[in-house]
């Protein structure tokens, strides 16, 4: 009897993604995997760029390719327009914004399904394309570093084997939505995360493989990685929310962080202007706190340097800073939006 590849259904939600996604979809499309086994999906959350025109040319040459529209704009909302629509037997999540560097990749996937007998892949999803500026990798590697990224996450390591799929599952089996259902429309980011967490609780089995590794392309400006560490702030205080198991000490060193620097400003002014003995106290000891984590940075900033290149060192501090204050901004204020609508 002739072996039949499993279908495979790409998910690609996106929104203005016209700088990357031409290329991204083009290394989708050279795989050496069965064309008339594999779709693309492209989910547009209402772009205003030219991301659907380019879309709709390389519809015209490749029949693989599909556009769907996302009205309600959201990734989470976009994933579940993919997972609904598609026909395969596997669902793969894939941005319009990253790099697949081998032409094995869906062939790979398949394998790693059938060498493991997993409902759920997970895959390293480092931030280092090729032809990213200098920033871009400075972003990287602080990103994969110890103080840029939560322990208990794996999408930097190079594991293979059985793995919690929460912090990067990506690749599903069809039954995976029938057992857990499909992604949560109210996240705005982090979604993929509270899908996982529910696929992790069902007891469905997770293998991660670096064979499947996807490479994202990292923030371009300090302002960009500030206003993205915002969002997944929010998108994890809404996940511990929900999933109040979900909560790791690793969670709440951000706000923490964000809450005392509030509080030493305050102080401070409290001993500016009224020189209160407790006041001046307290800002001493918080300035020494402070002091202390201002050290780990620019230690880990120079470990970073001495190994990459010192040419990174001049980002570094800067990056770790908007990643801790961005994440623990983020978590505090989806925690305000709550309290304001109580």
């Amino acid at each position: 009897m002739r072996y039949t590849k499993p279908f495979i259904s790409i998910v690609m939600p996106v929104r203005n993604e016209r700088k990357f996604i031409g290329d991204t979809l083009m290394q989708l499309l050279r795989q050496d995997y069965p064309h008339d086994r594999f779709e693309i999906l492209v989910v547009d959350g209402m772009s205003d760029d030219e991301t659907r025109e380019t879309v709709q040319e390389l519809m015209g040459k490749y029949p693989q390719v599909k556009l769907l529209i996302n009205e309600k704009r959201l990734s989470s909302a976009g994933r579940n327009v993919g997972f609904r629509e598609g026909k395969g037997d596997i669902f793969l999540v894939v941005d319009g914004h990253c790099h697949i560097g081998s032409d094995q990749f869906l062939n790979s996937v398949v394998a790693c399904f059938e060498e493991s007998g997993a409902a759920c892949l997970g895959r390293p999803q480092p931030l280092d394309p090729p032809g990213i500026a200098p920033f871009q990798k400075a972003v990287a590697l602080a990103r994969a570093s110890k103080l840029g990224h939560g322990g208990d996450s794996m999408i930097y390591s190079s594991y293979e084997g059985y793995a919690s799929p929460v912090s990067n599952g990506a690749v599903y089996k069809r039954e995976v939505f029938r057992d857990v259902g499909y992604v949560d429309e109210s996240f705005d980011a982090c979604e993929d995360v509270e899908f996982n967490f529910r696929v992790e609780k069902a007891g469905l089995k997770a293998y991660m493989s670096p064979a499947i590794t996807v490479r994202y392309y990292p923030r371009e400006t300090l302002g960009g990685l500030f206003r993205q560490m915002v969002r997944y702030g929010q998108g994890r205080f809404r996940l511990v929310r929900k999933h109040s198991d979900a909560l790791t000490p690793g969670m709440l060193a951000p706000p923490v962080f964000v809450a005392g620097l509030l509080l030493l400003a305050a102080v401070a002014a409290v001993h500016t202007l009224f020189a209160e003995h407790w006041a001046a106290v307290m800002t001493g000891l918080l300035a020494a706190v402070y002091g202390v984590y201002v050290l780990l940075i620019v230690a880990e900033s120079l470990r970073i340097a001495l190994k990459n290149g010192f040419r990174y060192l001049m980002y570094l501090p800067f990056i770790l800073f908007a990643i801790h204050i961005g994440l623990g901004w983020g978590i505090l204020k989806g925690g305000y939006g709550v309290i304001q609508k109580q």
